[in-house]
């Protein structure tokens, strides 16, 4: 096996004097005795919008970035007990990051057992195809064969200047009085398509708005659509994620006088309604499903099958039961 050796300083010099002079990337190979795809694979990887901004010393820098990512793998490749911590807790469905937390209560005082989620999920999509590969890749909760990066939807901006639940009212969280509402977002295939979610906490009534987009924007105006046509005393209060499509809400609370309190980030017990209904959702649309080819007709068709349903909180009585009780 021939072992490949990394393109040197010097080499990037002689990449970037070669290209000043318009020489070809074929003859820029045959100067360094290096293969033409490896001269374009570094120009490439230097991430120049054109081959004639190319510069020895940004590209040196990219490329060191680049080693420090793969050094950061060679914990799991170098300590033996983490790695097969790390192996066997995934091989039981272990989230990357459950076992990144769980090793902190285990291993308190002891740094060579430490290891952040982001490196777990590195190492697992940078081993070669092959068994172990698709069993870890098996292991992981979305199974996808390569990661994909985040995309950066239009979905406003940071939520700032808000409630936090904490200063709710106390009577929101007993579940006595109706009129108080959790929100929330179910995305669709690769997070280009989502409807919003809105559910009563006395009652489960839920209504479904198919949105167009993820825009802070889409997101108010929809909402307070839906709840323009609802009584006055069944309209209080929101409680919502720090999702970034809930940026609004102060225009969203002028325009409704619904006040929105949101929840603590990576907390969905705090929104205990939301979740659940979230997760008889998706008996209907699984994961993958693309909201954008569903019609507003089917998604009114879901909403009231899912209010139709008797709930054992409700004493098998229906959420449309007990919301036509709050309209009398």
């Amino acid at each position: 096996m021939i072992k490949y050796n990394r393109i040197s300083f010097f080499e990037r010099e002689e990449i970037s004097r070669n290209i000043a002079l318009g020489l070809s990337l074929r003859a820029i190979a045959y100067s360094l005795n290096r293969a033409p795809s490896s001269i374009s694979r570094e120009i490439r990887q230097s991430k120049v919008i054109e081959i004639k901004y190319y510069r020895a010393i940004f590209a040196q820098q990219q490329s060191n970035k680049t080693r420090h990512k793969l050094r950061k793998n060679r914990k799991l490749v170098n300590n033996a007990l983490l790695r097969k911590f790390v192996l066997s807790h995934l091989a039981k469905n272990w989230s990357p990051e459950q076992i990144a937390k769980r090793l902190i209560l285990l291993y308190p005082n002891d740094m060579d057992m430490r290891i952040s989620h982001q490196t777990i999920y590195s190492y697992v999509y940078v081993l070669p195809r092959g068994t172990l590969k698709r069993q870890l890749v098996a292991s992981l909760r979305r199974h996808h064969k390569h990661r994909h990066k985040r995309k950066n939807s239009e979905r406003g901006g940071p939520i700032t200047d808000y409630l936090n639940i904490e200063e709710r009212p106390k009577e929101v969280a007993d579940r006595i009085i109706p009129g108080h509402w959790e929100g929330d977002m179910l995305l669709g295939s690769y997070h280009d398509s989502c409807i919003g979610t809105l559910v009563e906490r006395t009652t489960r009534m839920t209504l479904l708005v198919k949105l167009a987009t993820q825009s802070s924007s889409a997101f108010r105006t929809a909402f307070a659509e839906k709840f323009r046509h609802l009584p006055k005393g069944l309209k209080k209060t929101l409680t919502y994620d720090q999702g970034k499509e809930m940026a609004q809400h102060k225009l969203f609370t002028k325009e409704t006088n619904i006040t929105v309190y949101f929840a603590h980030p990576h907390s969905p017990w705090e929104r205990g309604t939301s979740e659940n209904t979230n997760g008889l959702l998706r008996q209907y649309f699984p994961k993958g499903a693309d909201f954008t080819k569903i019609s507003k007709e089917r998604l009114k068709m879901v909403q009231d099958e899912l209010n139709d349903r008797p709930r054992k909180t409700l004493g098998w009585y229906t959420p449309h039961e007990k919301f036509a009780e709050l309209l009398r």
